[in-house]
């Protein structure tokens, strides 16, 4: 819920700095090492958008891959779990470069 919550702050800031009144759709890019459970966010997002300049906004979420260098073959790597091994040689010395963060990406608004 708290995500959500600074979700909604982040485009109570840009309304004013921006001047628009109501945000029509939202695009989130959510990292798949991110933790962030994309279902849990989009039901939060229904239940607080009451009563808000995102009332009836759509939220469009992107999933982002998980990405880490891998220190032992120093290959680029898809990782679907954070503390995975890496695919191409099963080193244990992985450092995430992507697919770990949430963003608003674009918002839709009037």
């Amino acid at each position: 819920m708290s995500l959500t919550e600074g979700v909604l702050r982040v485009l109570e800031e840009q309304a004013v700095a921006q001047s628009f009144s109501r945000v029509k759709i939202l695009w989130l890019e959510i990292g798949e090492l991110s933790t962030v459970d994309p279902e849990a966010l989009q039901f939060c997002f229904e239940a607080i958008r009451v009563g808000t300049l995102a009332e009836d906004a759509r939220m469009e979420i992107i999933r982002i891959p998980g990405q880490a260098l891998c220190m032992d073959c120093g290959k680029q790597v898809h990782l679907s779990e954070r503390y995975a091994s890496c695919p191409e040689c099963g080193g244990e010395k992985l450092q995430v470069s992507g697919g770990d963060e949430m963003r608003i990406k674009e918002l839709e608004v009037e």
